[in-house]
């Protein structure tokens, strides 16, 4: 009889820790899936929002100095700026290959180009499968935007012996597909202070030091798995920028025009921003994602010039410049004196 029930219990058993041994194996599996879609996630943001973080760079380092004129000791001016970039066409799309991703692959497709957070629409989708279950996502898109507009307030004032304490900072402002943000301070100092010669001529010479922070999101992979949404909504790059500037101006009347020489470094990381998905229940995703994304991190070198115009009538400026290098960055100003 004992004998039986042992059989009978081992019939009930085996079943039932075999089917537990499958769903284990099947969960294991579609966590290293998982795995392999955060590496093709990793690859696919390095293409994707570096562009973006590159030109952030330019859009914060004009336009910073208004004058390398020495200002008396009090004098206080406040700026609003229109900042216009153009958006290079070499920077709006990248390559991707069937090779490049461990899980997905491209829909009708062994290669094909898709754009950067910079670039425009698309209607390319990828393919994989966790566990049993199908994926198609699509291609993230760029704000599609030729030009970027954002404006930004700074003030200035003066110190003593021709130093000058900077301010600069602009609210959030919505792209197509994202938002920019931008602030920082610095500090001018005038050379030509010390150089009799060239005051007498209207010459002004000073450097200026600086940083600033750059802020900009986008919207990245909305990602549906059998363990849950991944929680890759938005991806945010930030930027910090350490600047040294020097520039020389000639006055004509009411008229300055100025030319600066532009140097700056700039360290660059990545996160996930947007809300936690339901993965979070099984998995630490969104946490895994930015410590991953640590490892795409970088520190970048500039150099730059930019050429200005100021015009002045009373206590109002007027002021226009262009920032150049590997990219061209506009500026607009309309300063107030008090």
């Amino acid at each position: 009889m004992q004998i039986l029930m042992r059989n009978i219990h081992l019939k009930i058993a085996l079943p039932f820790f075999l089917f537990i041994s499958i769903v284990g194996r099947a969960q294991i599996q579609e966590i290293q899936q998982i795995g392999y879609l955060l590496d093709d996630a990793l690859f696919f943001s390095e293409k994707y929002i570096t562009p973006a973080t590159d030109c952030a760079v330019y859009q914060a380092s004009s336009s910073w100095m208004n004058t390398p004129q020495k200002k008396k000791f009090g004098e206080v001016s406040l700026a609003l700026h229109g900042n216009l970039f153009f958006v290079p066409n070499r920077d709006r799309n990248f390559q991707v290959a069937n090779s490049d991703f461990k899980l997905f692959t491209i829909e009708g497709a062994n290669q094909t180009i898709v754009p950067t957070a910079l670039g425009g629409n698309t209607d390319v989708y990828y393919n994989a499968s966790i566990g049993t279950n199908p994926l198609r996502i699509a291609s993230p898109k760029g704000v599609d935007m030729e030009t970027v507009f954002h404006p930004f307030l700074q003030g200035n004032i003066a110190l003593w012996k021709g130093t000058e304490l900077i301010a600069r900072y602009s609210t959030k402002v919505k792209l197509k597909k994202g938002n920019y943000q931008v602030y920082g301070f610095g500090i001018k100092h005038n050379i030509s202070q010390y150089m009799p010669y060239l005051e007498k001529n209207k010459i002004a010479l000073a450097f200026l030091t600086n940083y600033s922070n750059e802020e900009i999101s986008f919207d990245f992979l909305d990602i549906n798995t059998p363990l849950g949404n991944l929680g890759l909504n938005e991806i945010t790059g930030f930027v910090d920028t350490y600047q040294f500037q020097v520039a020389a101006s000639k006055q004509f009347g009411k008229f300055e025009i100025m030319a600066s020489s532009i140097t700056n470094k700039s360290n660059f990381k990545y996160k996930i921003t947007g809300e936690k998905g339901s993965i979070e229940e099984v998995l630490n995703f969104q946490e895994e994602v930015n410590r991953r994304l640590k490892s795409i991190s970088k520190e970048k070198f500039n150099s730059l010039g930019e050429i200005a115009c100021r015009y002045h009538f009373s206590k109002i400026f007027v002021k226009s410049s262009v920032a150049f290098g590997k990219f061209v960055n506009t500026n607009f100003s309309v300063e107030y004196e008090f």
